[in-house]
């Protein structure tokens, strides 16, 4: 099968991002292969895994799919916008490697958007599976509710700021179909990180234009021990909470965002005290400090604040066992992709 520019139906460029992981890959692939909407191009970005997976991409003889391989690792937001510059679809649509589609996910959400020039994303809901490909079909609905998709009215949404951004009912990595000329890929800044999906979504929705939402369960999003949600690793939750809190500074300065600005300082809020406390665990007090100060010049006295600012003063080698840190990323913010 082979791709077809001319074609009646629009062009849809899949991106796919991996890295070490070869048997999700295999099924992320062939969900695509089997789109019932079949003018895409698929396009596989391996971030220099351990071992080459071309053999799995050549496997399929499909000469829609094109295989890109990184030298070294780039980092996984530069894997992922390299897919997106390669694109020439009109739509794009991201799947990660551990996830997968339904047949019929393009077929639901590309007409939409073809009606309507004045659509910037459409989107749908998607199950929530274990790492066996099981379906989990209470997680399911929790996830449905968290990220307020459950009760979300099917149909256009415009504007849809408040459904990109606060709620983060759009899972942009993988049960999105989005209109590639709305987002400049190449200027998404480095600093967003794995928090790349409400970037985008942010992007989508401060273009002024509208989204589609399509109820349906059309994606399959995979929860298992590899999955970058919850993690004790104090590294990478200090890495994530920067990420955080350059996304929503950078937020709090968009002018058209004005009624999401109390959501916005409370998330800065959260975020720097998540970043304080992780910092106070990797046994940097002094940077810690600093985060803690920027809560209470906020007014928000909260005593765990106080007692943690306190602890900063204390260069102690029993801090680790004194402190307990609690996710940023709690049960309500679990991230799926980002929803």
């Amino acid at each position: 099968m082979s791709i077809t520019i001319e074609s009646p139906e629009p062009l849809v460029s899949v991106v796919i991002p991996t890295y070490n992981r070869p048997e999700y890959l295999k099924q992320a692939i062939s969900s695509a292969v089997k789109q019932t909407f079949q003018n895409i191009e698929i396009i596989v970005c391996d971030n220099c895994s351990d071992v080459n997976p071309q053999s799995i991409i050549e496997a399929f003889q499909d000469s829609r799919i094109r295989f890109w391989r990184n030298s070294q690792n780039i980092g996984m937001l530069a894997n992922m916008t390299n897919g997106f510059l390669m694109a020439r679809g009109k739509y794009v649509a991201s799947l990660h490697d551990d996830d997968m589609w339904e047949e019929d996910f393009l077929a639901k959400l590309v007409p939409p958007l073809e009606a309507n020039s004045d659509l910037a994303v459409a989107f749908c809901d998607h199950y929530v599976m274990k790492a066996d490909g099981k379906i989990d079909y209470t997680l399911t609905e929790e996830y449905s509710r968290t990220w307020n998709r459950a009760n979300l009215k099917a149909g256009i949404h415009q504007p849809f700021y408040k459904i990109a951004i606060e709620n983060m009912s759009i899972a942009s990595a993988n049960a999105a179909v989005i209109r590639k000329d709305i987002v400049d890929w190449a200027a998404i800044p480095i600093e967003v990180s794995g928090f790349y999906d409400l970037y985008i979504n942010y992007l989508c929705s401060r273009s002024g234009m509208g989204a589609y939402y399509n109820p349906e369960k059309l994606t399959r999003y995979r929860e298992h021990e590899l999955t970058d949600t919850l993690t004790d690793n104090v590294q990478i939750n200090i890495r994530k909470a920067k990420n955080h809190i350059f996304c929503y500074e950078k937020f709090l300065k968009d002018a058209r965002l004005q009624e999401l600005k109390p959501h916005f300082r409370q998330r800065l809020i959260e975020a720097n005290h998540y970043l304080g406390m992780n910092l106070l665990k990797a046994g940097q007090p002094e940077e810690a400090r600093t985060h803690f100060w920027y809560i209470l010049q906020k007014k928000k006295l909260s005593p765990r604040t106080i007692a943690a600012l306190f602890l900063s003063f204390i260069q102690s080698l029993f801090i680790n066992k004194l402190l307990g840190v609690n996710g940023y990323v709690t049960a309500k913010r679990k991230q799926a992709t980002p929803g």
